[in-house]
């Protein structure tokens, strides 16, 4: 990886120190997943094991305490981290949005504040989006003055926040919206494990509710009145790109999981006697094939990286422009659609190379699938796959269609958007 991809104060680990630091650590969250899976043991022990490595500080500058790596490096670990648990990069997802959104404001005394929280360990979940009929945001905070707030209403996909010290949430303040943080310990939160999906399963992405929570005035992070446009940001594209580091994790999960079955095995499905499914040319196809769409999928989550490096560096320098974001929208709507299927394909092929024995539960490969199809249902790819159409075709960009749909229904109503809470 070229080595001039970081900003002014960045001088990260080159990736083999970074490999070396975090693959004892991969390793064991590696070993655990199945019996996890298996007994819906929720991942606290793992989720330990990388905040005294210092993995929530990847991205935070080494003068601040971090390890001031690059983003195409954090998508890189984030992928390792799938492939061993593809619960433990999902987990963390608000919490490096939130750095993230620290980085990107540029504001030097946020950044001190919150840095050394997160140096010292601090991980963070996420309270943005509602159960509701329509999008919208119910939260309010109330009696504010400069002390701060009052914080009331409820949450759900808050992804993390059964893992995390703080949870960064969006609320309403009479005709402003804002976006906080509070610790999960505050009295007045609550949150639940209530999480009904069928694939991510151990994500903590269930309901957080308020009640009468106190907010200090410096854990108020951001306001900005109802109708306001937003800001343009890479962060929606950074949400995406981990959703798709995750699943190129997921990719080489599979590989793993179908090399290793098939090479402990001494008889195939419809050969007599003893064989070596190893070298069956067939079997030997579908690993063939399972190792294309893994490679395929690092190398769609790479380029995304690099783009999202290349607007960051941008911000940094004051010099980014409208280009930069639609760039990198762009690019990672498209690598969406190819990655996506990839990867549920991958996890449908591994079945070939064992027939019924692989759907044993012992291993749990069905947790492959589902963690994908859940992955990918998150944000529907075919409303992405409609805005680059619409790009290519009527020169619209994502950003421009959605001030679009803003303009018509924003009036009396929050933005469920996760960009905007940080």
């Amino acid at each position: 990886m070229s080595q001039n991809l970081q900003s002014p104060g960045y001088e990260a680990e080159p990736d083999a120190e970074l490999d070396a630091r975090f693959a004892e650590v991969f390793a064991r969250i590696a070993a655990g997943a199945v019996e996890r899976e298996q007994q819906r043991l929720l991942a606290h022990e793992p989720v330990q094991w990388l905040r005294e490595a210092g993995f929530g500080a990847l991205r935070v500058p080494r003068e601040q305490g971090g390890l001031g790596i690059s983003l195409p490096q954090l998508l890189r670990l984030l992928s390792q981290l799938g492939a061993a648990d593809s619960n433990l990069p999902q987990i963390l997802r608000a919490h490096f949005g939130f750095v993230e959104g620290r980085l990107s404001s540029r504001d030097s005394a946020s950044q001190d504040y919150w840095f050394a929280k997160v140096a010292k360990g601090d991980l963070w979940g996420a309270a943005m989006a509602e159960r509701t009929d329509s999008t919208g945001n119910t939260v309010q905070l109330t009696s504010v003055d400069a002390c701060g707030g009052l914080l009331n209403g409820q949450k759900y996909y808050c992804t993390g926040t059964l893992y995390a010290d703080w949870v960064a949430a969006v609320a309403n303040d009479g005709d402003d919206f804002v976006s906080l943080a509070v610790p999960v310990t505050a009295p007045g939160v609550e949150v639940v494990d209530d999480w009904d999906g069928f694939g991510q399963r151990l994500t903590g992405s269930g309901t957080t509710r308020f009640e009468a929570v106190k907010v200090p005035a410096e854990h108020i992070l951001r306001r900005f009145k109802k109708g306001e446009l937003r800001a343009e940001s890479y962060l929606s594209a950074f949400y995406q790109a981990v959703h798709l580091a995750t699943l190129a994790g997921i990719a080489r999960a599979v590989l793993n999981d179908a090399v290793s079955f098939v090479q402990g095995r001494t008889r195939g499905f419809g050969i007599p006697g003893t064989s070596t499914p190893a070298n069956d040319p067939l079997v030997q196809r579908v690993i063939g094939r399972l190792s294309s769409l893994a490679f395929a999928a690092d190398a769609q989550v790479r380029a995304v990286g690099h783009s999202l490096q290349a607007v960051y560096e941008a911000e940094q320098a004051g010099q980014a422009s409208e280009a930069h974001y639609t760039d990198v929208e762009i690019h990672t709507f498209q690598a969406q659609q190819i990655v996506l299927p990839q990867v549920l394909e991958a996890t449908t092929l591994l079945f070939e190379v064992g027939g019924a024995s692989a759907t044993s539960t012992e291993r749990r490969f069905d947790r492959h699938w589902r963690n994908a199809r859940t992955l990918a249902s998150h944000n529907p790819a075919i409303y992405r796959e409609q805005a680059l159409g619409n790009y290519y075709l009527n020169g619209i960009t994502p950003n421009a269609a959605w001030r679009a749909l803003h303009a018509q229904a924003c009036e009396g109503q929050g933005s469920g958007d996760e960009a905007s809470a940080v």
